[in-house]
């Protein structure tokens, strides 16, 4: 049989081959290296047979695939392998990788805490250190379940019988030991590939993620390909700890959240201060390219959502509300909107649009209700109900390449003047399924990538990973501490607005439909705001942090010029409070650093009597001494100035 590299040569080899014969035969270096292969597309593990004509690529350690195979062996061999040697009684449930690491969810009797993983973490080293051979055997689901019966491995049986497949259920098995795992693979060809790790925590969670099932213990761990890498990630990971927007907006005294409105936000006054002071940012931004605002409503009758297709795709994401019409012999179904687009497509609807009203640019601070999970709600960064800073262009199919760079150009000038001066583009192009044509399709990509050429900005093409209904840009902002955030997105839209009978009349005086392109810069303010503190830290610059300047006196003596400072700064809109209590100065300055106000003036009798303001500056342990006049002229300055970016 013929098999096609990914250099596009081709090798000869006997039929039944596998993954290890392919790299033999390539070369000792590559086979030493492999760990998995792809076979027309899927992972397969090195030892599987090949029985026809196939593109094949080797996976080695060295590569991302070849990380996540090696994490997977990690927790469905090595981890459980050493909770069952620990903990005979324990029942295994599942073990998937998750972003850079990995967990396992087991059934015990006996309690596991996190004093207990490095207990854990040494029989894992020992399991490893035999260097065993993984090695796999296909059954049928009889003998499958028999195989699990026998260790009374219930939750086991369960996956087993909840599956359509009636045979080659996959059972791993390390060297000559007893312990056996059902998992869809690929695993590593033996434990001498696996690298540096460590178990991070314990939690608990619900069997199939659902409360009403019984608890499990949750372990979770991380891996990587030597040491140093996990050092730099686990570096990563105590500085993002201290930049934890949940622990920094209890500090800062932003928001909090309680079980009456799961994953809806209670803004405090500081952090409503940081929601208005950035949808205000938006709101300018938006009137100086183009946009026109608009608001639709927040609670839609269904038959909108049907005809939109929201209703049949996205229902069970949606909050519905039945109400008793007065005389109506039903209850109306009503939706509370997860997303703005159906309800922009009404205004556009309203009158006859000609090609001369186009490109039409509505834009919405949106609030949405989407219902996500309880397991995967975390602080701003997930919630169900959020406000984005949407907007859509109806335009003709020969606007989309300059209303795509008109709208990066946009974004990149609102990211620099957040702090992020650099962004990643991913372009996703057409689907297996897709609505409109081939030539539609070619003429849609074609302009995206030829705007991002035009500007200059390095991109990367997502093949297959456009909607049905259009390709995408996405917009990805690197933080601080090197870490990856999608906000936001470029969505062209062949489908909505002919589905919602939206039409212009061109130069022809034909109608024809508009192009709709979903956009968005920040995405959601909820987490958008969470991504803000953590990528400064709670250091926000001085235009966006919600106190921008606390006046603290030395002595009672000096009130009434702290009070006259106050009242200059107030005259000139910065938001600025008096510290006045009978407290120690050094105190003072440490409670305000702490709950990061960004200026803090200190007034003693000098100061007073020089007309003079020593300044202390978030981060710094040093004060300086301004005169009054200069300091208030340049602090009132600098908390408008959105372009005034303090370094990280």
């Amino acid at each position: 049989m013929n098999i096609t590299l990914p250099d596009g040569s081709i090798r000869e080899l006997a039929q039944g081959s596998t993954g290890l014969d392919l790299a033999n035969d390539i070369g000792p270096g590559l086979a030493k290296a492999a760990v998995a292969v792809v076979v027309n597309g899927s992972q397969m593990d090195l030892c599987d047979p090949i029985e026809t004509d196939s593109e094949v690529s080797i996976i080695t350690i060295n590569s991302n695939d070849g990380l996540e195979i090696m994490r997977h062996t990690l927790t469905a061999q090595v981890l459980a392998r050493a909770i069952k040697n620990l903990y005979p009684t324990a029942k295994l449930a599942i073990g998937p990788t998750i972003e850079d690491g990995f967990y396992y969810d087991f059934a015990t009797e006996t309690a596991i805490s996190s004093d207990d993983l490095p207990k854990i973490e040494n029989e894992m080293r020992n399991i490893i250190a035999s260097g065993d051979l993984i090695n796999k055997s296909l059954n049928t689901k009889k003998d499958a379940i028999k195989a699990f019966k026998s260790k009374k491995e219930e939750y086991k049986i369960a996956i087993i019988n909840e599956s359509e497949q009636a045979d080659d259920f996959q059972i791993y098995q390390q060297g000559d030991s007893d312990f056996i795992d059902l998992c869809r693979g690929p695993h590593l060809p033996s434990l001498e590939h696996i690298g540096a790790f460590k178990l991070t925590k314990v939690a608990g969670a619900y069997w199939r993620g659902k409360s009403e099932n019984e608890m499990l213990t949750r372990i979770y761990g991380t891996a990587w390909n030597n040491d140093k890498d996990l050092a730099a990630y686990l570096n990563r990971m105590e500085e993002a700890e201290k930049r934890d927007h949940r622990k920094l907006g209890k500090e800062m005294d932003l928001f909090h959240f309680q079980d009456e409105a799961p994953g809806m936000v209670f803004w405090h006054p500081n952090g409503w201060t940081i929601y208005r002071e950035l949808q205000n940012f938006v709101r300018k931004r938006l009137v100086d390219n183009g946009y026109v605002e608009i608001n639709t409503p927040q609670v839609i009758d269904r038959k909108l959502w049907e005809a939109s297709g929201h209703w049949d795709k996205y229902r069970e994401n949606m909050f519905i509300t039945e109400i008793d019409e007065e005389h109506a012999n039903e209850k109306r179904i009503n939706a509370l909107k997860p997303m703005n687009c159906p309800g922009h497509v009404q205004i556009y609807n309203q009158g006859i649009k000609s090609y001369r009203d186009l490109p039409l640019k509505f834009a919405e601070f949106g609030s949405c209700h989407r219902y996500e999970p309880s397991g995967t709600m975390h602080g701003l960064m997930r919630v169900r109900a959020f406000t984005q800073d949407d907007g859509h262009i109806f335009c003709t199919e020969d606007q989309i390449e300059s209303e795509t760079g008109l709208f990066i150009k946009f974004l990149s000038s609102v990211y620099a003047d957040l702090g992020f001066k650099s962004f990643d583009i991913k372009l996703s192009t057409r689907p297996q399924m897709r609505v409109g044509s081939d030539e539609i399709w070619d003429k849609a990509e074609l302009a995206l990538e030829t705007a991002i050429k035009n500007l200059g900005y390095p991109y990367k093409i997502d093949e297959g990973d456009g909607a049905f209904y259009g390709p995408k840009l996405d917009f990805v902002l690197t933080d601080a501490i090197g870490r990856d955030w999608q906000c936001g997105t470029f969505q062209l839209d062949f489908n909505l607005a002919e589905r919602l009978d939206a039409e212009y009349v061109g130069e022809d005086g034909k109608k024809h439909i508009p192009v709709m392109i979903h956009r968005a810069i920040l995405g959601s303010f909820e987490r958008f705001i969470g991504i803000l503190i953590e990528n400064y830290a709670g250091k926000l610059p001085l235009w966006l942090a919600p106190r921008q300047v606390v006046i603290a006196s030395i002595t009672s003596d000096v009130n009434s010029y702290v009070n006259e400072v106050a009242s200059l700064l107030k005259e000139l809109n910065v938001r600025v409070e008096t510290d006045t209590r009978n407290e120690k100065i050094s105190y003072k300055v440490r409670e305000h650093s702490t709950s990061k106000v960004p200026v803090i003036m200190v007034i003693g009798k000098k100061e007073m009597e020089e007309r003079t303001i020593s300044i202390r500056r978030l981060g710094s342990n040093e004060n300086t001494s301004y005169s009054l006049n200069d300091i208030v002229e340049q602090i009132a300055q600098e908390s408008k100035d959105s372009s005034n970016i303090q370094e990280l």
